[in-house]
């Protein structure tokens, strides 16, 4: 079962635009040193829409190369086209991902049949998918009972759940016919999913302070839910911050204000407007 703290990982960006990968293998080193459980290539923090088939193979790639074996790697495989998205499973798994990350079609709403077909066709290809709810990005919210269907074509074996309503996580697990491990998708409602019955989160927030995170759900799972309160509350203040503008615009800047990769984003993403975080990364120790 997956479990844990999965960095959705950021793409980091030369000045001339290309995709940094000395930056990229730089992070990946910092999330596995911290002890993160696995990471997240190519997602929504990613920027993957606006990465090309190359570049997006470029990043799998050299996440792959620093994971090395010690953490699973998951790429980002969804797209709105069933054709091309099976496409981009058989080519993740061709690479050597550990899973591949299905976000649920967006724009075209499919309707239950279609999205039930979509799914199978994914998960025929034989790498273990992990489905993601995202109502925000796709316009659709899907009904637990739906959602739970979804999870039990074989070779599904979990789901990011996004829809920020801590009630939902509790209603799919309740829903789901065998048991299916659902990861948090929102850093904000982390805690509490894991209080539902979550196995973990894929996480914004771990690409700047993971040892904090992976020590909230430590501090949970060994049973010091205080301490674990107390870690997260003293991350709130960055969480908050992490999603003030759309995803990865405050990250990106974050992880800026540490050196760790430039702020540059690809449109149509501009870089943040808001205040500068370092007041609240100066409070956690990150610099």
């Amino acid at each position: 079962m997956l479990h844990g703290i999965h960095t959705a990982l950021v793409t980091p960006f030369t000045a001339s635009g290309a995709v940094d990968v000395p930056a990229l293998e730089r992070l990946c080193a910092r999330q596995v040193d911290a002890g993160v459980h696995g990471l997240v290539a190519v997602g929504t923090t990613g920027e993957a829409p606006t990465l090309d088939d190359d570049e997006q193979a470029l990043v799998v790639a050299t996440t792959l190369a620093v994971a090395a074996g010690r953490v699973p790697v998951m790429a980002g495989v969804g797209t709105n086209s069933t054709r091309s998205t099976v496409r981009k499973v058989a080519r993740a798994a061709e690479q050597g991902a550990a899973y591949g990350l299905l976000v649920l079609p967006y724009y075209n709403k499919p309707n239950p049949p279609g999205l039930m077909a979509h799914v199978q066709a994914a998960a025929g290809v034989g790498l273990p998918l992990v489905l993601y709810h995202v109502p925000g990005r796709t316009g659709q919210r899907l009904a637990p009972s739906e959602l739970a269907s979804l999870a039990g074509v074989p070779g599904v074996v979990a789901v990011k759940e996004a829809t920020g309503d801590v009630r939902y996580t509790s209603d799919l697990l309740a829903a789901c016919a065998r048991p299916v491990s659902v990861l948090s998708g929102d850093d904000f409602t982390f805690l509490g999913a894991l209080a539902q019955g979550a196995a973990g989160c894929i996480s914004v927030l771990s690409n700047v302070a993971p040892r904090e995170t992976v020590r909230v759900f430590d501090d949970f799972r060994a049973g010091r839910v205080a301490e674990a309160a107390a870690g997260f509350s003293a991350l709130w203040p960055l969480i908050t911050y992490l999603f003030t503008e759309s995803n990865p615009v405050p990250c990106k800047a974050a992880l800026a204000e540490l050196g760790l990769c430039s702020g540059d984003l690809r449109l149509p993403l501009a870089a943040s407007t808001g205040p500068s975080p370092r007041p609240m990364l100066r409070a956690l120790g990150l610099c």
